[in-house]
């Protein structure tokens, strides 16, 4: 079981892999600018309808002809180095595993990743989330309407990692009504707080695999009402007043039962509680430790990073897309609803009042269907304290490292550049383009493998489109087993009409998890070892088939799903009700309502919305290729959803149990893909009780 941390077993091969790469890199260069300055987004486009005589127009006409020149030239170079470049992919590692060890300011955040503590009876929550990034060569990526690759890639690692550090909070509402807590990862929430995740969801922070052990404990959660450093905050007395009996809000004596936000009825207070001294604190107490734990800092950005990025480019010159990370969605951190009571966040990172009933709530989101057993919304965040991300379409070499860069701030441990190029093993035909596939993790990755689909076809084939496996540590029991979880990552074959090679991958991808896990499962030789328990069993990535197309009904009937749940589905053909499609309209995607991730999340809350922006099932009345905006035709369900999260409680232990905590589609990565992500939050439960 040992992970592959470089892409060649010796120096003098990754020397060569090197010299030949830079032989062949100008020639590529030159051919992906080329193929770009001919293929215009729609954003583009515009621009030159608006001005016939632009300077991009200019420089269109003028760079064409002389990246041609250049091409030309550099292809007796480009020739030799392929020529070197070609014969050692057959010997190169088929993914590269890095791990980044957090630094200081990481783990003040909150960012520093998972640990492998003791696996408690009760077991533990875990967030898994899938997206499509289309981070092709730039030229490729101009057929899906995208552009600037690279900046792209650096944008949505920020966005991912921005959106998985916000806290995990947990608020009790006070309402007649309403008794519970309030969901996990709302979006109304600001990127910039330091997490302060529940019990369930932050393990103890142990590194086993590249370093020394130790353990990190959760920062105290600062005072939400004054800043850090503050001595004369109301809500901390000294130590000389810590007997008073007054209300340290309202130290005049005034009616604290009436007129406080912090007090209600003639209740009984805690010491515990800053604000109840004395006696039992009520379950609504918004700044009692277990009711609510907010800590508000922002992230501090990259000094490098930041010098990089404006020097290069400059916020908003891209399009109607808004790249900035830290505002992008800033609109939405003071957003509430509400005249007075409460308490909220304003946008100084303050506490404010709002109406008791509605904190942090918003209308429409966190919703429950009929028997439903989990939450499901529209998130224009992604889920916080994320432990699992699975990527597709991460096929441009420089993206790759840009997002892995950005990534590893957040997650410790990441496969990536997984797949083959050239000839190799079952994969017969060339490969210009790897797998695409990333995995991230914030629990050690004990073992993984890939696997190539050998029967792609058209275009599909020049990728090596496969299945990544992984074994992730998340946990040791009182009996000193592991606690182990299975993810697998993949992407499978696009072009519409091929259904049969669909699930023949499909058949090869439960073929090839079952091997994977068998073999893992095995102890090196003469190592005694007890076996693992597995809390969980998990499959993401984009299986470009949706439950609702007529063409897809060979997939949708496929073993698959008798092994694997998919929390969006009724049955074969059939989705619930709340289920949202997942690939927009590539002609819309520089549309202003759809701009931003919180434009395209109320766009998708909203039926006409979803028709207009959404790909939906072909129709015989419709051509496949036309556009979908503005057609009248009917349209059947929410749009195709070809994104998937899949689960299985196959295998696990006795007694243990698998539920779904929440559900969510994303809209954060608005501007920068055609997809939306999906996230689940899955608990595991062991049906024991907590001593």
């Amino acid at each position: 079981m040992v992970l592959h941390i470089t892409p060649y077993s010796s120096a003098c091969l990754h020397f060569l892999d090197g010299l030949s790469w830079s032989l062949v890199f100008p020639c590529y260069w030159f051919l992906d600018r080329l193929l770009a300055s001919c293929v215009a987004t729609s954003l583009e486009k515009r621009q030159r309808s608006q001005d016939p005589c632009s300077f991009l127009t200019l420089c269109v006409l003028i760079s064409a002809p002389l990246y041609l020149l250049l091409l030309l030239a550099s292809l007796p170079f480009a020739l030799l180095g392929f020529i070197i470049w070609a014969p050692l992919q057959a010997i190169r590692q088929p993914y590269l595993y890095t791990y980044c060890r957090p630094d200081k300011h990481q783990a003040e955040q909150g960012q520093a990743g998972a640990g492998i503590g003791e696996w408690r009876p009760q077991g533990r929550s875990f967030c898994f989330c899938s997206a499509n990034v289309c981070l092709l060569p730039d030229s490729l990526a101009r057929f899906n309407n995208l552009s600037d690759t690279h900046r792209r890639a650096r944008e949505v690692g920020k966005r991912i990692r921005n959106g998985a550090s916000r806290p995990q909070i947990k608020i009790y509402i006070d309402s007649p009504t309403n008794t519970s807590i309030s969901a996990a990862s709302f979006s109304s929430l600001a990127t910039g707080f330091r997490r302060t995740s529940s019990l369930d969801q932050r393990p103890d922070q142990t590194h086993t695999t590249n370093g020394p052990a130790d353990t990190e404990t959760e920062p105290a959660t600062e005072c939400p009402i004054h800043p850090s450093g503050a001595t004369d905050c109301p809500v901390h007395p000294s130590v000389n007043d810590q007997g008073s009996a007054e209300c340290p809000v309202h130290p005049d004596g005034a009616d604290t039962t009436a007129e406080c936000p912090l007090h209600q009825g003639e209740t009984k207070s805690s010491s515990d509680c800053p604000i109840h001294t004395s006696g039992e604190a009520p379950d609504y107490c918004p700044l009692h430790t277990s009711g609510v734990q907010i800590s508000i800092s922002a992230p501090e950005p990259d000094p490098q990073e930041e010098e990089a990025e404006t020097g290069n480019h400059r916020p908003g010159e891209h399009g109607g897309a808004d790249t900035g990370s830290m505002t992008a969605s800033r609109e939405s951190l003071a957003r509430y609803h509400g005249s007075d009571g409460g308490i909220g966040i304003s946008s100084n990172n303050t506490l404010s009042h709002v109406p008791r009933t509605s904190i942090f709530k918003r209308p429409g989101r966190k919703r429950r269907h009929g028997d439903e057993t989990f939450d499901h919304d529209i998130s224009a965040f992604f889920p916080a304290n994320l432990d699992f991300l699975a990527l597709q379409e991460v096929f441009d070499h420089g993206s790759t490292t840009r997002l892995r860069r950005q990534l590893h701030r957040y997650f410790p441990y990441i496969l990536s550049d997984v797949g083959r190029y050239g000839w190799k093993g079952c994969c017969s035909r060339f490969k210009f383009l790897n797998s695409g596939l990333m995995l991230a993790s914030r629990y050690p990755i004990l073992d993984a493998r890939y696997e190539c689909y050998p029967n792609g076809r058209g275009e599909d084939a020049l990728a090596a489109k496969g299945a990544l496996f992984a074994k992730v540590h998340v946990g040791t029991s009182h009996q000193e087993q592991r606690v182990v979880g299975y993810v697998t990552c993949t992407h499978l074959h696009a072009i519409e009409g091929d259904a049969s090679v669909r699930c023949e991958q499909l058949d090869r991808l439960l073929q090839w998890g079952a091997e994977f896990r068998q073999s893992s499962s095995i102890p090196l030789e003469g190592e005694k070892v007890l076996e693992d328990l597995v809390a969980f069993d998990v499959i993401l990535g984009d299986l470009n088939f949706d439950n609702c197309s007529s063409e897809d009904k060979l997939e949708q009937q496929h073993a698959l799903f008798t092994q694997y749940k998919d929390p969006c589905r009724l049955g074969p053909g059939e989705d619930k009700p709340w289920a949202l499609g997942t690939l927009l309209d590539p002609s819309g995607l520089y549309d202003e309502d759809v701009s931003s991730p919180e434009s395209l999340q109320k766009l998708m809350e909203n039926e006409e919305g979803r028709k207009e922006y959404l790909v939906f099932p072909p129709s015989k009345s419709q051509c496949p290729a036309s556009s979908q905006k503005g057609r009248k035709i009917p349209l059947k369900g929410n749009g195709r959803r070809i994104d998937y999260i899949l689960y299985s409680d196959e295998g696990l232990q006795q007694d243990w149990k698998l539920e779904i905590e929440e559900f969510s589609f994303v809209t954060q990565l608005a501007g920068l893909t055609d997809h939306l992500s999906v996230a689940m939050r899955l608990a595991v439960s062991t049906g024991e009780e907590e001593p």
